[in-house]
């Protein structure tokens, strides 16, 4: 086997290396069961018994009380868009929105399309998203304030979530979920596709406080359904069984590391790292405002587009993969996630001075 690159892919992207050995020591005979966890029944006690697990272990990570319900979903944040206007609406009240990105801006189609009440009470777009508005207020009248807390595409991130009283927060985490320490009963409902920071592509954690469950109508989609599927503990139809199981291996990863805090710890560290090479530089200009940079993803352009080909290009070469920016803005995006190593960044900004030190 050549030897595995320095991922640095936003997603699908680099999972613990733990995780990967333990799912290729199981995938034939899982827990003497003689068959692989992708052939086993999803009815059966030993499956059943892994969801409670990784349940579990989502709640015990960051504290969240018994009053919170985990599911496991597909169709990725893109489904959660129209779940969450779908299942919170409430007749007099408007879905309230911040707009900080293109995540945010595509959450805000979903209400439209949907035909269901919403207003957008917070935008950086005319700063180019470089930033996370803060000047606002909830509306008296607000069924619930939809965030989206990291935005992969421009390396932003809240760096405080906003006090909403008794309207409730719903966040999509799907590229930081766990990368740091929060108040879990600040949020009404968090959500998050798997493949950034918690597991494969494929499957859809969604932690929703109970009560808001009895919001959910009966006449909207089975499929997105929060009640109905937590009714079922996750299982009303057949789930992404491999991705609830690597889901709980990746959880299990983090409580073996030493928990959320030795996680964060190490995600500031690995971010300072790469923001010490930017602003250190006039070579290199990062994207984000300061006061709102990304723990997970690190943006920031070169001189000209030509020299961001090289630079793609040569990290490549010595096995740092990854790094090109969204299509959308161009530039170059480091995703740190979780499962990447101090290491790997530190070979990623001795590239990076090298590489100034040959075309600055």
């Amino acid at each position: 086997m050549s030897e595995r690159v320095i991922n640095f892919n936003p997603g699908p992207a680099t999972l613990p290396l733990p995780v990967l050995k333990t799912a290729q020591e199981e995938l034939l005979n899982y827990h003497g069961e003689g068959m692989s966890i992708l052939e086993m029944s999803h009815r059966s006690k030993t499956f059943d018994a892994l969801v409670q697990e990784a349940e579990e272990r989502i709640r015990r990570i960051m504290n969240f009380p018994d009053t919170y319900q985990v599911l496991f979903l597909q169709g990725g944040a893109t489904a959660q868009f129209a779940a969450v206007p779908l299942n919170l609406s409430q007749e007099g009240k408007v879905g309230e929105y911040v707009n900080t990105g293109a995540w945010a801006t595509k959450a805000i189609k979903e209400a439209q399309k949907l035909d269901k009440p919403y207003r957008v009470v917070a935008s950086s777009e005319e700063d180019g998203f470089r930033s996370i508005p803060t000047d606002f207020k909830v509306g008296e009248d607000a069924a619930y304030l939809h965030i989206t807390s990291n935005n992969t595409i421009y390396g932003t991130q809240w760096p405080e979530y906003p006090q909403t009283g008794d309207v409730p927060l719903v966040a999509d985490m799907s590229s930081d979920l766990y990368c740091r320490r929060f108040n879990p009963e600040q949020f009404g409902l968090i959500y998050a596709g798997a493949q950034k920071n918690a597991g494969p592509s494929g499957v859809t954690i969604v932690i929703v406080r109970k009560d808001l469950l009895e919001r959910s109508p009966a006449n909207i989609p089975t499929i997105l359904n929060y009640k109905l599927f937590a009714e079922k503990h996750s299982l009303y139809n057949t789930p992404n069984c491999f991705g609830i199981y690597m889901v709980n291996l990746v959880m299990k990863w983090i409580e073996d590391e030493g928990g959320i805090d030795v996680i964060e710890q190490r995600n500031r560290k690995k971010a300072e790292l790469l923001y010490n090479v930017l602003d250190s530089s006039d070579f290199y200009r990062p994207h984000a405002s300061k006061p709102f940079r990304s723990l997970m993803n690190v943006t920031w352009r070169l001189p000209s587009e030509e020299l961001e080909k090289t630079f793609v290009a040569e990290a490549a070469a010595q096995g740092l993969v990854g790094l090109k920016g969204h299509r959308s803005v161009g530039g170059i995006r480091a995703s740190i996630y979780n499962a990447m190593t101090v290491e790997g960044v530190e070979r990623l900004t001795e590239f990076m001075k090298s590489f100034e030190q040959r075309y600055g």
